[in-house]
């Protein structure tokens, strides 16, 4: 494939040819300590997700018809997600204010797993974590939606949280920058300006990030029932309401006795900022791919980009977005908000 892939709803890649199919693709390596990154069906997606991951999740994962999965562009609100998703679904077997709650005790990335990460091995094996998680499931993605296995889109549901592209942008270059000096890579010289360019060209994972969001956001209005589309400054603005939208599209909506005594906001409560990045897991514990917790909680504002971009970078991104999604009915929120998880 060259540079223009295209590839208009792609589904998979066989394993046998992964390899010498990704290493035909279109390169960027500018990111640092990411792997590098392969442009294919129209987005830039690391190279060992396209080598290992990307086809285990269609040959390797069995859907189960209540599952769960959370997707979301990279440093959109999926920490926070995550949480708030897990705390819902399983509040009967965990109660949020319980001491033992396993948010309390690890990070919400090992509570729900990606699924990128946790089937970027070859063989059976890869599936077997997930397959032994008891139903009903809640997993995590940051593939866009047309590269998801028809049995995902078909049979689950899909919830999305989506986010302003230029905090999502500054999100992403401090979390590239602190997981680089982690693992021992000086991102020092790294700039915003140079993480600036590369994502209005798209290129980052997952790349292009408008493009990623459309595409979940054309099928939360075609199906509403199977994808709910969140945006982050409006979860920010009110989570509890969201937390009860969210437990009324999984299957779970909350009792008139759970109202009564307040258990939506004990979710809330739990999967603040300022509770999870206070929780031991959190600031000292590491993914199960090895990115340190702390890294994922910053500050979880909206608006924060301002603090790190110029007004006129903004307005320039602001305009790629708007050109590039002109005509699709869609458009990012702009809402200010107050402070929760990133």
């Amino acid at each position: 494939m060259g540079e223009d892939d295209g590839q208009e709803g792609a589904t998979t890649m066989p394993h046998a040819d992964a390899a010498g199919i990704v290493a035909s693709l279109p390169l960027e390596t500018r990111w640092p300590s990411l792997s590098s990154l392969r442009r294919y069906a129209g987005f830039w997606l690391p190279e060992v997700v396209l080598k290992d991951a990307f086809p285990a999740v269609h040959s390797v994962l069995e859907p189960r018809p209540t599952d769960v999965f959370l997707a979301s562009f990279p440093k959109s609100g999926s920490t926070w997600l995550k949480a708030l998703a897990f705390a819902t679904l399983n509040r009967s077997s965990h109660p949020p204010l319980a001491g033992d709650h396993p948010l309390r005790h690890c990070g919400p990335h090992d509570c729900v797993r990606f699924l990128e990460m946790g089937l970027n091995t070859s063989g059976g094996a890869a599936g077997e974590f997930f397959e032994a998680l008891p139903s009903p499931r809640v997993l995590a993605t940051h593939l866009p939606y047309t590269l998801l296995p028809g049995r995902i889109t078909h049979e689950c549901r899909i919830v999305y949280i989506c986010r302003d592209p230029k905090d999502a942008l500054v999100s992403f270059w401090l979390f590239a920058k602190k997981a680089s000096s982690a693992r021992g890579v000086d991102a020092g010289s790294f700039t915003m300006q140079e993480a600036f360019d590369l994502f209005c060209e798209g290129r980052c994972p997952a790349g292009p990030q408008w493009q990623h969001a459309l595409q979940y956001w054309v099928e939360s209005v075609r199906r509403p029932d199977r994808v709910l589309f969140l945006r982050y400054e409006e979860m920010l603005l009110d989570p509890e309401s969201h937390v009860k939208k969210l437990a009324k599209f999984m299957g779970c909506e909350f009792s008139d006795e759970e109202e009564e005594e307040g258990i939506a906001s004990a979710i809330v409560e739990l999967c603040s900022l300022g509770k999870l990045k206070g929780m031991e897991a959190n600031r000292n514990g590491t993914t199960s791919w090895g990115v340190k917790n702390e890294s994922f909680f910053r500050e979880g504002v909206a608006g924060g980009w301002s603090n790190h971009m110029t007004p006129e970078m903004g307005h320039r991104l602001d305009k790629i977005v708007e050109d590039a999604l002109q005509g699709s009915g869609f458009t990012f929120a702009t809402s200010s908000a107050p402070s929760s998880s990133s």
